[in-house]
């Protein structure tokens, strides 16, 4: 049961830091959001899963991707890229979450097409607040297509 008419969506978080992963759970679920949230630990992983590769045949095909842009392997603007160039996987939003709030970084992942990008704030308050907004703006306010 959801607090609000909107479905649960099924989220991908792209995330190296084990700190940061936590905090994203704990904030997902103190805004009681019920989406499901699976999480990968680098590029190559998250695109292993978005392409439901190796460990991750039956991965399910996520309503919204969270990508750091800072990760192992392939960083979060390769990732970015794929998604984004991608016919198949091109409609799925993605918010980048990350430290860096370097102007190039916001402006280059723009220009690769993010839908969002959120600086991770280190106040956790800020973070709930954060993801809430996410939450609210991509499940309540944006309808996404439905990929059946």
């Amino acid at each position: 049961m959801t607090t609000s008419a909107a479905q649960p969506i099924t989220v991908l978080l792209v995330e190296d830091d084990p700190g940061d992963e936590l905090m994203t759970r704990e904030a997902f679920e103190y805004n009681k959001v019920g989406n499901t949230l699976h999480v990968v630990r680098d590029g190559a992983e998250a695109l292993d899963f978005l392409y439901r590769r190796g460990d991750h045949t039956e991965a399910p095909r996520p309503d919204l991707v969270l990508l750091d842009l800072n990760l192992p392997k392939r960083d979060g603007r390769e990732v970015l890229q794929e998604i984004k160039s991608d016919p198949e996987l091109a409609a799925i939003p993605v918010v980048v979450l990350t430290t860096s709030s370097a102007e190039e970084d916001i402006l280059r992942s723009y220009k690769l097409h993010a839908n969002a990008y959120v600086t991770k704030p280190v106040d956790f308050d800020q973070f709930i607040a954060a993801i809430r907004q996410i939450d609210d703006f991509f499940v309540t306010v944006v309808r996404l297509p439905t990929h059946h």
